[in-house]
């Protein structure tokens, strides 16, 4: 099934391919099919921000849609930065800014309260009007600063409690390395995206049934 990326983020595109084509998709995006949206996010929810970049992308592509809403939420910040997650600093999509503003509200906790769970709901969005939402969650904490390569957003300074292994177990993340030290394969299979995008594979053909 051909599938547009509602998102112009490099690395979440690079991580849905990843994730969504040995799923039996063909992922397209915008750039593909010659579209400039970038829908206001006015969602108080993970899920409330997805439908709408999914329906946006949908109404304009006329092709079944995916959209991914994320975000990073922090126990000692009420679950901020929670959906303003890629404008925390106050522009958006500056990875950096937004790391270090988050560590500076930290900086004084200990790593046993900067307990962290980064969200993800992943909305599928079909030109008939339907649109079904899956949610996934990592745990986590958040480090004493920025550690690794492999990844964007707060990923080199968040890290999960568990990492992935080469036949998508989970075991306990002993090093305590971050989402950005992690090989693609061990993110992958413990990361609040994956866990989305392997709900959805594991339902959708239900829920498109039942709605039918």
């Amino acid at each position: 099934m051909e599938i547009v990326a509602a998102t112009n983020n490099a690395g979440k595109l690079k991580e849905l391919r990843r994730i969504l084509e040995p799923m039996g998709y063909t992922l397209l995006t915008p750039a593909d099919l010659g579209l400039n949206l970038d829908p206001e996010e006015t969602g108080t929810t993970f899920e409330a921000n997805a439908l709408i970049k999914a329906e946006a992308f949908c109404k304009a592509a006329g092709k079944p849609v995916i959209a991914d809403d994320s975000g990073l939420t922090v126990e000692a910040l009420d679950g901020a930065p929670g959906v303003y997650s890629a404008r925390y600093c106050g522009r958006h999509g500056d990875d950096e800014a937004n790391n270090v503003k988050l560590l500076a509200e930290l900086e004084d906790l200990e790593p046993d309260k900067r307990s962290a769970c980064f969200v993800s709901a992943v909305c599928f969005c079909l030109p008939d009007g339907r649109h079904f939402t899956y949610m996934g969650r990592c745990p986590g904490w958040v480090g004493l600063e920025p550690v690794g390569e492999n990844g964007f957003g707060y990923d080199p300074i968040f890290i999960p409690d568990e990492v992935g292994t080469a036949d998508g177990k989970c075991l306990p993340n002993e090093e305590n390395r971050s989402y950005a030290q992690l090989q693609d394969w061990e993110k992958d299979a413990i990361s609040h995206r994956g866990r989305a995008l392997r709900l959805m594979q594991a339902k959708l053909a239900d829920d498109l049934a039942v709605k039918a």
